[in-house]
């Protein structure tokens, strides 16, 4: 079977994408309520202000947040990894394409956009001026740009390890969608050898049920 991760810059179409194409492959859409769900039954109750925070400089001299935040990037890690040992998933950010690169049966996708685009689109959304809203983009890029150099030294604008690189402006959804769909049917076809697969992730059990649990 297959994995898709996909990243995408705010404002882009990523989410709706993602959505798109787990429907029609039937498959789980892991988004960051579900990992935020997961990471609080293990008392990582402050997911989402760790990841999605800009740490200030004396948050990032402070040992104490730091090594939080590396406990949080690994326990993130080891949710991922156990997600796709389960296949048949569209894992939306959380740097899946950087945890999951190295195995066969995995798609890892970009979504990105002119910031004028996307500035539209969250002005739309969410009833503000697009001033406000490229201050929006903006400062989400620089967040996911940081926790990416942070904590894995890549460039987060660096596209080498993606297999798809869309422009969410210029190809309308669906068809991207579409394609995304038709591109996961090819992976899940091939003969692959298991080894270079999710299926050769090392199982965790008690992580496996608490994540059973959050299906239910």
């Amino acid at each position: 079977m297959a994995v898709l991760t996909i990243s995408r810059k705010l404002g882009s179409n990523g989410n709706k994408i993602a959505k798109a194409v787990a429907e029609k492959l039937g498959y789980r859409l892991i988004d960051k309520d579900f990992i935020g769900a997961v990471l609080e039954e293990y008392g990582l109750v402050e997911f989402d202000r760790e990841y999605d925070h800009l740490p200030s400089i004396w948050e990032r001299l402070d040992l104490e947040k730091k090594e939080r935040r590396e406990v949080l990037v690994g326990m993130i890690q080891r949710v991922v990894r156990a997600l796709a040992k389960m296949d048949n998933m569209v894992i939306l950010g959380r740097s899946g394409y950087l945890i999951l690169n190295e195995y066969a049966n995995v798609l890892n996708v970009r979504i990105h956009a002119p910031m004028l685009h996307r500035a539209a689109q969250i002005a739309t959304e969410k009833g503000i001026s697009v001033e406000e809203a490229e201050e929006i983009a903006t400062q989400s890029d620089k967040v996911s740009a940081n926790f990416v150099e942070t904590f894995y030294g890549i460039d987060w604008d660096d596209t080498r390890t993606f297999d798809f690189v869309i422009n969410g402006e210029k190809i309308p959804a669906e068809f991207v969608a579409n394609n995304l769909v038709k591109a996961t049917r090819y992976i899940e076809e091939k003969e692959l050898d298991a080894a270079k697969t999710t299926a050769s992730i090392k199982e965790e059990a008690t992580l496996r049920s608490v994540i059973l649990e959050q299906f239910e």
